[in-house]
């Protein structure tokens, strides 16, 4: 959430009430959690502790406190930390209440303009070349839209293999930044995709 109004009242509500607060970044998390005027305590469970810190947060639910999971820049679970702890939790018979909100996957969907709302999400790409392009080959295969997301580093390589996995007019929108304050959003045929990420060092943010 990039814009602290897109919260929603029962998110807010159950960040001020639970006893602690897992996020994906403690530091980055510390803005929001104070405009909600949460309190509680905030540990870190991040991808390269959460099968660690998993466990000891279900101990604790099991002895009756009431943890909230939040991640940096997207939902719990989907393509961030998150997974296991649920798994953990669905396995020791805790229960897993989702909160809805702010996703980027169906802001960029909605302003996409598909007609039939139809869609294959594919979370990132991997991030050697010929795994990418073979994943690129596979989604074109399906023949239906598809959406993936990539990091600024690789942006510029995958608009190149996409412009030729892909024919020259077939349209791409690209979502960058979404719900802050300097989201863009651009559709455009992929043919052009590589020239409008060079024009401008931003858009490959």
């Amino acid at each position: 959430i990039g814009n602290l109004e897109d919260i929603g009242r029962r998110a807010a509500r159950i960040l001020r009430s639970v006893d602690l607060i897992a996020a994906e970044d403690t530091r980055s998390s510390r803005p929001l959690l104070q405009s909600l005027g949460a309190t509680a305590r905030c540990v870190a469970l991040h991808a390269h502790n959460e099968a660690e810190a998993a466990d000891g947060l279900v101990r604790r639910i099991v002895h009756g406190e009431a943890v909230a999971l939040i991640t940096d820049a997207g939902t719990p679970g989907i393509s961030d930390p998150g997974a296991r702890l649920v798994d953990a939790a669905h396995r020791a018979g805790v229960r897993v209440i989702p909160i809805p909100g702010a996703s980027a996957a169906s802001a960029l969907v909605s302003a996409a303009g598909l007609p039939e709302g139809r869609f294959v999400f594919d979370g990132f790409l991997p991030a050697r070349p010929r795994q990418r392009r073979e994943r690129i080959a596979s989604l074109v295969a399906l023949r239906r839209p598809f959406l993936v997301f990539e990091a600024p580093h690789r942006i510029e390589a995958t608009a190149a293999d996409l412009a030729a996995a892909l024919p020259a007019d077939r349209l791409v929108t690209v979502g960058r930044e979404l719900t802050k304050q300097f989201e863009q959003i651009v559709r455009l045929p992929v043919a052009g995709l590589s020239g409008w990420l060079a024009e401008e060092p931003n858009r490959r943010r």
